[in-house]
């Protein structure tokens, strides 16, 4: 017997019911659940995880790691900008978002780095301040103003960036490089998920 293929299956059942989708006691839909879950060559075990036995569910996990790991990266990003000329982690978060984005829009470069305007806001006229970054109203439409990331923005973000660049690299030391890969596609879908529905 194919004892090896019925494990998988069995194995790829209980993931299925505990995927939080609104798994259906039904053959098609356990298929199509494959077809969007399993890749050519993958194998679905059990994961297992501390409360699972009481009824914690795999979403309860995602979200408490998601936030931990958040936690973790702040400190190290805060560790990277000790002694310079930035007061927050998100001051180049936002450099970074035009130096590789490009300039912007104010609403905009709020929204691309997911704060609410007073708190992106304070941010954008800290940067302001310091010199690294300049606004200017849009052609058109005095109202609307325009961010662009400064010469002295792009050096003092150039100043910290192997520091920063070590910061991140410490927040995914573990991972191999097709675990990274892997890893960016499962955060991209949830980002673009997000992304789409606080647009409408």
């Amino acid at each position: 017997m194919m004892y090896k293929l019925i494990n998988d299956l069995v194995n790829s059942v209980k993931t299925y019911e505990e995927s939080g989708t609104n798994a259906v006691e039904d053959v098609s839909s356990f298929i199509d659940w494959l077809k969007d879950n399993v890749k050519t060559g993958d194998t679905i075990t059990g994961a297992n995880w501390a409360g699972k036995e009481s009824g914690r569910s795999a979403d309860s996990v995602i979200n408490t790691s998601l936030v931990h790991v958040y936690r973790f990266a702040r400190s190290h990003a805060r560790a990277a900008i000790t002694g310079s000329s930035f007061t927050t982690p998100d001051e180049f978060i936002y450099l970074i978002t035009l130096s590789s984005m490009g300039s912007m829009s104010k609403t905009a470069l709020i929204r691309e780095n997911i704060h609410e305007k007073p708190a992106g806001v304070l941010i954008i006229n800290r940067l302001i301040e310091k010199g690294f970054v300049e606004q200017k109203s849009m052609e058109g439409d005095k109202r609307s103003r325009i961010i662009h990331i400064t010469e002295r923005g792009r050096t003092a973000l150039k100043e910290r960036m192997t520091a920063i660049r070590a910061a991140s690299a410490n927040v995914t030391e573990p991972l191999s490089p097709a675990e990274k890969t892997k890893l960016i596609e499962l955060l991209a879908k949830l980002e673009d998920f997000h992304h789409a529905k606080n647009e409408k």
